[in-house]
Parts: C-alpha cells; structure tokens; sequence
C-alpha cells in the first residue's frame, strides 16, 4: 500500500476474494467487543460485556485459555508484538496486563474517570494508549504501569488509539469527530481531520502513511494525514450507532468492516469497489480482524449473537 492510484479498473480489482465460513467459536455469555489476532499468528483474543477474554487457536480454534480479572465488561484487547503479553480495556475504568504464557494478569493500569473503550500497544511494546469515555487518552509505561502521559483534546469518547509502524506518532479518535496525529516524543498535535460525523474506529494503514477512519454516517474513509486530506471512501455497509471496526485484509488489498446490518463488508482497497459481503452473524458485527498472515478472518456479534467467527478463503 505505498502508492493509492486514483482509478485502478483493472480485472482483479473486480474479483471477489471468496472467504467463506470456517468455523464458529462458542462461549461467551455476552456481547462480543473486540477480536485480535496475536502477531505471531497462533490466538486469537475476543473480549466480551461478560467480563471474560478468551485465548482461541487461530488454527481450529479451540479455546486455549480464559483470562478472568475484570469487574465490568471489556470493550477492547491489544498484543504485544512479540505475542507474549496482552492487554485489555474495561468497563471497570482500568486495564489489565496479562502475561500469556501463564495467563495471569501482572499488572493493573489504574488513572482513567470512567470506562476505558480502547487501547493498543507500540511497535516495541514499551507503551501502551488507552482511550476512554473520560474523553482522554492516557499513555503507559509497559514497564512501571505508571500513566507518562495524558492528552485531553476530545470533547467526546475516545473511540481508537493506536501508534505507526514505527511508534513515532500516537493517532486517537473520537465521537465528537475528529482524529488527532500527535508526536509520541512529547505529546505535541501534528495533525488533525475530521469531517463533523462521529469517528467509531481508526486506524494506522501497515506503512504508517494513511489512517483508516469509519464514521456513523455509513463511511469509512482512508486519509493522508499529513495533508489532513480524505483520498478514498468506501460505501455499502450500515454504521450509524455503535463503534464498529474495520481493518485491512492480510496483505493489504482489501478493506473489511463489520456492520450494523449484521454483515460482513469487503471493499477492494484501490478501487473501492464492494467486491463481496459475508453473512452468517444474528445480530450486529461490531468487530473484525485480519490473521497477520493468513487470508482469515475474525468476527464477533453483538447480544443477540455471542459468537466468533472465522472466516478463511475457499
């Protein structure tokens, strides 16, 4: 994705990748919030309303281990790049630190006012951002579990937070519809865009160069932020109420997002042709992830669901 060609019309831009239904994982008692992928590619993470994250193998999934700790529910997991350690977003105002080998908690992050909705580790897993309904974005040292910094620019809940490739920008998002690039070294704004609809997910594209937004009026768009700049709109799938992920297909060609009409979306990322949707969830998809390095995917419905589902191509 170095390079985002205005109009690309050719053939394969045309075809549809072809994922089908693998398999459906059971055993959460509530709604699904957040799935992530390990970077190593072993498990899966899926978080829940009911308290509980759960470990899968990314092979067949079977569950691997429960990690349980929380008081309220967890809106958001994130892993640390070498797999080894993850950490969860609660409703209970805190994050936890989880050792996975022996899938205990080691660490709790306290300092947020109210629920914590997001979070994301940096590239050397030295930091850890976290977003919350407290309308600030806190960073953490992984090392201590001591807050090194807070930044207090939204009006409204922090939706995303993530850091670049190369952990030299923090990126946050947020309802009262704006993104903001900040300087990791001293928490200094770079860059800001937004078009005034809520933002309910972003993130960095894998070369650093774009952020990826979805926003409640049905859209998600991939901006050149450093030009505060929209280059790409993708259109079909229905987003106006929850905060729903979207992320970018191993290897990068296309654009998955889950939706409120409990579908899967798939755009082609150049073209942003809809080049296939997926079905199978009963309620609303709020979360989707990419397999680093497989053609899967994992999705996770809302109440009326309580399912994960992995989706492969045939």
């Amino acid at each position: 994705m170095s390079r985002i060609p205005e109009k690309n019309n050719t053939s394969e831009d045309q075809q549809s990748p072809n994922f089908g239904l693998f398999t459906t994982l059971y055993g959460h008692k509530g709604a699904l919030s957040s799935v992530k992928f390990s970077p190593c590619g072993q498990y899966l993470a899926s978080c829940s309303y009911d308290k509980v994250i759960k470990l899968w193998s990314a092979d067949d999934g079977q569950i691997e281990e429960n990690l349980i700790g929380h008081k309220k529910g967890t809106s958001d997991v994130a892993w640390s790049h070498d797999s080894c350690q993850l950490v969860s977003a609660s409703d209970d105002k805190t994050l936890k630190l989880w050792n996975i080998p022996t899938a205990k908690c080691v660490k709790t992050l306290k300092g947020h006012q109210n629920v914590v909705f997001c979070t994301a580790f940096s590239a050397k897993s030295n930091l850890i951002v976290s977003g919350s309904d407290d309308e600030s974005a806190k960073v953490w040292d992984v090392r201590t579990g001591k807050c090194v910094r807070t930044l207090n620019l939204h009006a409204d809940r922090v939706t995303a937070v993530g850091f670049d490739v190369l952990s030299h920008f923090i990126m946050t998002s947020s309802l009262d519809g704006f993104c903001h690039i900040y300087d990791i070294r001293n928490g200094q704004v770079l860059h800001t865009f937004g078009e005034g609809a809520a933002i309910s997910h972003a993130k960095f594209s894998r070369n650093g160069k774009y952020i990826m937004a979805s926003t409640q009026d049905d859209t998600i768009k991939l901006w050149d932020f450093t030009k505060s700049m929209c280059v790409k709109v993708y259109k079909g799938h229905t987003n106006k109420t929850y905060c729903i992920f979207a992320d970018f297909s191993t290897g990068g060609r296309y654009v998955v997002s889950g939706s409120e009409d409990r579908k899967i979306y798939i755009w082609h990322l150049n073209s942003k042709k809809l080049v296939q949707t997926l079905e199978g969830h009963s309620d609303v998809v709020v979360c989707v992830d990419c397999h680093p390095d497989r053609n899967l995917i994992a999705s996770g419905g809302l109440e009326e669901d309580k399912t994960v589902k992995l989706w492969k191509i045939s």
